[in-house]
């Protein structure tokens, strides 16, 4: 852990704007040096939530805590937290190394100290040398870079990041998803990240809090929400999983239609149950797998070429619809049978995941 890193704590958080409720009572704790994503669909309350941690929005009840200190109704200037936009926010009219170098004339830190500071920040983020560039001279990729030099010169304990990728392309923000993983573990700093990218945010993150209509759903590390999921909604947001009701047998499977599926984990109490199938966990049967796996049979109705892996879709006999994937190998095309013809496949009972429907 890092001296630096600040620790975080948020106890009972709400906003209300009239009836509509933003924020409904998140509590949430972050370790020093944690790097968390808070990952949920438009109007689920996270940019809410680092706007308040930032202290750019006033929470209507709640309070939020930097290490000991409360710092619920503190300006933002005052909390010494580093914090990159979605639009980069960098001024147009100054240098890469005057945009830098602008939290230190903020702060009216010694303007000797400036170049060195600014040299390190720009090498840290793989951009030494481009103190004299204009802004209009880099490409998207290097603004967000400047952006997160800027937020880090001056060492903040805490970094607030609003989406600062989502305006790149794939390719590019996969690049700098893997290049912010390695500078958080570099500088050791807390950071808090918003996301509706749940790719990015399993990337990145040490732990992912899914939010729904303003309250916090789950919060874990990214395997535990992906095989563990809380409810149907983490089930559905988290991977590329189809949802299907199922009827409790026993406290160890569940009846899919007229299949009797076998799970290792406990499943939930309740009528209203959701079997979540991960596409990538359903594999073919070609009579070499583990006899105690469950076995489903329908018609392959589809498949579709999606570059690294093909996407395989099936009927079964009750016109329950699921889909698999396979690795875009020429193997794959000789397993897959054709278009209207029968297939198997199997899902283990480590993988069969049970959850309660999510109810209003």
């Amino acid at each position: 852990m890092d001296k630096r890193a600040e620790s975080v704590e948020i106890r009972h958080a709400s906003k209300h704007y009239g009836a509509v409720r933003a924020l409904d009572d998140v509590t949430l704790n972050v370790a020093p040096g944690e790097f968390v994503s808070l990952l949920g669909p438009s109007g689920s309350g996270k940019t809410t939530l680092l706007g308040i941690l930032g202290g750019f929005i006033q929470p209507s009840s709640g309070s939020i805590h930097f290490g000991a200190r409360d710092v619920t109704f503190m300006p933002p200037h005052t909390r010494d937290i580093g914090v990159v936009f979605q639009n980069y926010a960098l001024f147009p009219h100054m240098s890469v190394g005057e945009n830098v170098a602008f939290p230190l004339r903020a702060r009216r830190l010694p303007k000797a100290t400036w170049p060195d500071r600014v040299r390190a920040a720009l090498a840290m983020v793989g951009l030494a040398g481009y103190e004299q560039r204009g802004v209009a001279q880099l490409s998207g990729g290097q603004r967000q870079r400047v952006a997160l030099a800027r937020a880090m010169i001056f060492e903040p304990r805490l970094i607030l990041m609003d989406e600062p990728l989502s305006a790149l392309d794939k390719q590019l923000r996969e690049t700098m998803q893997i290049e912010l993983r390695e500078l958080h573990r570099r500088i050791g700093a807390t950071i808090i990240y918003v996301t509706h990218d749940q790719r990015e945010a399993l990337t990145m993150s040490d732990r992912v809090a899914i939010l729904k209509d303003g309250k916090l759903i789950q919060i874990d590390r990214p395997e535990r929400l992906h095989d563990h999921p809380a409810n149907a909604f983490v089930a559905s947001f988290i991977g590329e999983a189809t949802l299907l009701p199922v009827r409790r047998v026993d406290t160890c499977s569940v009846a899919l239609g007229q299949a009797v599926l076998r799970s290792a984990r406990k499943i939930p109490d309740g009528e209203a149950l959701m079997l979540a199938v991960h596409s990538e966990k359903l594999l073919i049967d070609d009579g070499s797998g583990d006899a105690g796996c469950n076995r489903l049979t329908g018609t392959v109705t589809d498949v579709v070429y999606q570059g690294e892996s093909l996407r395989v879709f099936v009927s079964l006999a009750d016109g329950t619809a699921l889909s698999l994937r396979q690795p875009s190998h020429h193997e794959a095309y000789r397993r897959i049978p054709p278009n209207g013809r029968s297939i198997t496949v199997t899902l283990h009972p480590e993988d069969t995941i049970v959850v309660p429907k999510e109810t209003e």
